[in-house]
Order: structure tokens, then C-alpha cells, then sequence
């Protein structure tokens, strides 16, 4: 595992130029194992804002590091992404919505008011910031916190989206406008914190690298039809179904529906239409 300047010499220690060897964290026992089949390209030393140091490598080999998934039979899967679930599937299973970010939003507002008010201290005497020695101390522990809350959502999303798509062929999902959601200043936070966008990038390109299929398709009135008969809410004299109708009764066939299900239903049966 070497590309001629850097090289990694064992499981813990790797060779930089001008920086020469340095300890690091280590790496998957199971690619180490491979080093003689791998190159390093590209390498990328960044830091984060808490000081912390880490290296990217570009690996390439000839053989695959994962292994393609072969199921025996079909399993297709729509989803359905929303703020109060973080998403439920058309077999009618619920993931819940862990909110990283509110858990601790007043630990972390109580932090970075602590910072503002060293920020104006230093201000107030004439101190630039990087010398300001409490100020540092402080956007450091500021920094943590949010390192910890991105963290945790990473976690959380790999796992969830590793799930979906080692287990199904087809995993359909609603293309989303993130832009336009964040508009509504009422649901901004709630949807910055579940990280959607992400979500559905780790999907894709994870249903490359297993040898899957994930699609998306247009949301248009995924939540408002009637999965068994086809029934639009809004057309004639009915009023279409709000953010608070979290389940609802069809007028035409009266079937009673769970309203993320249903919609994770439809967005499953237009993925299948589509192909």
C-alpha cells in the first residue's frame, strides 16, 4: 500500500512526506490484510475544528472491497421520509427520528452564548481572538458538541441506508427539495437535523457498490391517494389531508390508512411503474 510518497507501514502507522511517520487511528483489519493488492492515490491531510487531524486516501484495486449481494428473490421497498418519523417503509416499518441535534440544542445554545460573551470580553481589550486564550477554550468546547451531533448522524444514516440496501433488490424514495423545504421556517430545523439529503446520497451510491437498485420518484400525491383504489384527496368536495392528518379514512372505498404508509406504498408502486 504505497504510491511511491506515501505508504502505510502497518496497522497503526503510516509514512508521509515531510511529515514522515506518524501513529494514526488505524485502519479496517480486513483491507489491511489486502495491502498487497491496493495503491494509495490521491492522499488528503484536513483538520476539523477541534483540532483533530485526518487522512483520506484514495484506494484502488483490482478486486472489489465489497462483495455484490445476491438475494435468492425479489424485495422491493418504497420509503417514505418525514419530520416526525425519520421514515417509514411500505412494509409498514418505522425507524424513529433520533434528533441529534434537539437533544442537545440547549446545551450547545448555553455554549455559544458562553463564547459570545468571551468573544465581546476580548473585543472589549482589544485582543485578537487567537490570542485570546478562554475565547479558544470555549469555541473548542463549541465545536465538540457539534462534531459529536454530526457524528452521530453519520452513524445513524449509514447504518440505516447499509440496512435497506443490503436486504432489498429495489429501494424507491421520493425525490426531495431540500431548498424549498427549508423555506418553511417552521420545519427548518426539523429538517436540517434529519439529514435527508445525505441520506439519499449514501443510498445511491451504496446501491452501486452492493450491486442494487434505488431509484426516486416524484412526490406528487404520494400522500394524498388512496393506495387500494386510487382516490385523490382534494378532487371534488373533499379537502386535501394536512401535516397534522396523520392518518386518515378513503370516501370512496372507506379503507383507513396510516398516512406515512400508505404514502411509502405509493412512492413503492410508481418506482415499480417507472421501470
Amino acid at each position: 500500500m504505497q504510491n511511491g510518497s506515501v505508504q502505510i507501514i502497518n496497522s497503526r502507522q503510516v509514512q508521509l512526506p515531510k511529515l514522515g511517520r506518524l501513529r494514526f487511528k488505524g485502519i479496517p483489519q480486513k483491507v489491511f490484510n489486502r495491502m498487497d493488492s491496493i495503491r494509495i492515490g490521491t492522499t488528503t491531510i484536513s483538520m476539523d475544528a477541534t483540532g483533530r487531524y485526518y487522512i483520506a486516501m484514495q484506494l484502488a484495486s483490482e478486486q472489489p472491497f465489497v462483495n455484490k449481494v445476491s438475494n435468492e428473490t425479489t424485495n422491493a421497498i418504497g420509503i417514505d421520509l418525514n419530520t416526525d418519523n425519520f421514515l417509514t417503509d411500505s412494509e409498514g416499518n418505522i425507524v424513529a427520528n433520533p434528533r441529534y441535534y434537539r437533544s442537545v440544542s440547549g446545551k450547545l445554545a448555553k455554549a455559544q452564548r458562553k463564547l459570545s460573551r468571551r468573544a465581546r470580553r476580548a473585543k472589549k481589550e482589544h485582543r485578537p481572538l487567537r490570542d485570546a486564550k478562554n475565547y479558544q477554550k470555549q469555541r473548542n468546547v463549541v465545536s465538540t458538541i457539534q462534531r459529536k451531533i454530526a457524528n452521530r448522524r453519520k452513524n445513524f444514516l449509514h447504518l440505516v441506508s447499509t440496512t435497506l440496501i443490503k436486504n432489498h433488490d429495489l429501494v424507491v424514495a421520493e425525490e426531495l427539495r431540500s431548498r424549498n423545504m427549508l423555506r418553511n421556517h417552521a420545519l427548518a430545523m426539523s429538517i436540517s437535523d434529519v439529514g435527508w439529503r445525505t441520506f439519499l446520497g449514501m443510498l445511491a451510491y451504496k446501491a452501486d457498490l452492493y450491486g442494487q437498485k434505488f431509484i426516486t420518484v416524484n412526490p406528487r400525491n404520494t400522500t394524498q391517494t388512496c393506495h387500494d383504489c386510487g382516490f385523490v384527496m382534494g378532487t371534488g368536495t373533499t379537502n386535501k389531508l394536512t401535516l397534522a392528518d396523520r392518518d386518515w379514512v378513503c370516501p370512496q372505498c372507506e379503507t383507513h390508512h396510516i398516512r406515512d404508509h400508505n404514502a411509502a406504498q405509493n412512492i413503492l408502486a410508481k418506482g415499480l411503474a417507472s421501470m
